[in-house]
């Protein structure tokens, strides 16, 4: 999937999944967002946002947390202000983890899943997991600055098999933009 789309400001990450039934361990997903420098698009990470935190500076939030997918709609979200990311920002990619308690469980494994990036009124990407069923987590989108310095969003679907620590450091090597 290949979406580009310049000049986003302020997006919202949306992501949604059913409970588990009665009896089995919660389902437990988590947006991650994770900042490169313009110096090393492709290096670590400057810092890393999921669960319940935000970055120092405040650009990144998650502004709704689920461990468990109860409630309507998408239960989690996460916030990116771009604009006010510093000028040392070049790339942020964002991607969803699936945590393994309980054992071990993939996006198949996850009924009615999915996931949604807006701006305002407008959906710029959405995705149901479909392509990653086997893949335990997985990168989203980045969002690149281009040479005015406007943020362009890139659809980057592409699934792994790693778990919330791991992950991290794997999600903005891959597939280089």
């Amino acid at each position: 999937m290949t979406v580009i789309r310049t000049g986003v400001h302020k997006p919202e990450v949306r992501l949604r999944w059913d409970p588990s039934p009665l009896g089995e361990p919660p389902r437990h997903l988590d947006i991650v967002a994770a900042t490169y420098s313009v110096e090393d698009p492709h290096g670590e990470p400057v810092y890393v946002v999921h669960t319940e935190s935000r970055s120092p500076d405040g650009t990144i939030n998650m502004t709704r947390h689920s461990e468990t997918g109860q409630g309507f709609g998408f239960v989690e979200v996460m916030v990116l202000e771009l604009d006010r990311l510093a000028p040392s920002f070049g790339r942020v990619v964002v991607g969803v983890v699936i945590h393994q308690d309980g054992g071990r469980r993939t996006f198949g494994d996850i009924s009615h899943a999915g996931t949604s990036i807006v701006e305002k009124y407008s959906e710029l990407l959405a995705d149901d997991f479909s392509t990653v069923s086997t893949a335990t987590a997985m990168t989203l989108c980045e969002f690149t600055r281009d040479g005015a310095g406007q943020w362009e969003l890139h659809g980057r679907i592409q699934g792994f098999d790693s778990g919330p620590v791991e992950f991290p450091r794997q999600m903005g090597a891959s597939g280089q933009a």
